[in-house]
């Protein structure tokens, strides 16, 4: 089963379901990739459905007629438009790869917003979240990164950190 809502909804709950899934943010990157990896191993020893979520925001210039250029309400809609279907496309690819996918019932969620709030929003009590413990936020140094340390502290129900492959040392193989 796939589903991608074509309109985001704002501050909507998800509807009640009796049913748990495992729940994984995935943004396109190596750290999301592995907990997505995570996730389909877990939904699949769980006998569970599958629920990836991808969080996207508009990119765009808040005033663009301050910076020099016209604009006009369709190329702002159209601009929206493109990057919602980006954000598809990049989530259908990524939940597509992996091969462990095969006999898992996948729903492929896109939802316009901050992705911590997104995916807090996207579970339920008897769900397991899944994230990685790094993104494409900007501060690569955090060994915790903000989206992951804020789900762990507000999701209503359990959270699963999955920390990357440690990146090898620069002295590592040195004499």
């Amino acid at each position: 089963m796939t589903r991608t809502p074509s309109e985001p909804q704002a501050n909507a709950s998800p509807p009640h379901r009796a049913e748990s899934s495992v729940v994984v943010g995935v943004d396109g990157s190596a750290g999301s990739s592995e907990a997505l990896h995570w996730a389909i191993t877990e939904a699949r020893i769980r006998n569970v459905p599958l629920r990836a979520v991808h969080a996207w925001t508009y990119a765009g210039p808040l005033i663009p007629s301050l910076v020099g250029y016209p604009y006009s309400a369709e190329s702002v809609d159209s601009t929206v438009d493109d990057q919602r279907q980006a954000a598809e496309k990049m989530l259908e690819r990524a939940t597509s790869e992996p091969a462990e996918t095969r006999g898992i019932e996948i729903e492929r969620v896109i939802a316009e917003g901050s992705a911590a709030r997104v995916l807090i929003e996207a579970v339920e009590a008897n769900d397991l979240l899944v994230v990685g413990s790094r993104g494409h936020g900007g501060f690569t140094s955090l060994l915790l990164g903000s989206v992951s340390q804020q789900c762990a502290q507000h999701a209503r129900c359990p959270v699963v950190i999955v920390r990357g492959a440690k990146a090898p040392d620069a002295h590592e193989g040195r004499d």
